[in-house]
């Protein structure tokens, strides 16, 4: 019971976070790569690299003891979802022209 009661109040916490998320825009570039889009071929060291920084800037911290893994891993991968979806989502406004 304890693990789900502090898993719940972690959701609600990055839930909270995510008007924290909206200061840094993803770039064009990025939301048209890895991993955001599939790759076609093998995966490259750099673009690893560039998922592990993604996901550090959602608030995943990789070198500490995490007892919680892959629960804190999915919580980043969902935050860092919702960013691509509020930075790279195709609207009207930002057709190509």
């Amino acid at each position: 019971m304890k693990r789900g009661v502090k898993a719940a109040l972690s959701m609600m916490l990055l839930l909270g976070s995510m008007s924290a998320i909206a200061g840094s825009k993803l770039t064009a570039e990025e939301c048209n790569d890895y991993p955001f889009k599939p790759v076609v071929g093998e995966i490259t060291h750099a673009q690893l690299e560039q998922e592990l920084a993604e996901l550090e800037s959602v608030g995943y911290e990789p070198e500490k003891q995490d007892f919680y893994y892959p629960n804190d891993l999915q919580a980043a991968q969902a935050r860092l979802h919702a960013k691509y979806v509020a930075d790279c989502a195709p609207d009207a406004g930002h057709q190509g022209s």
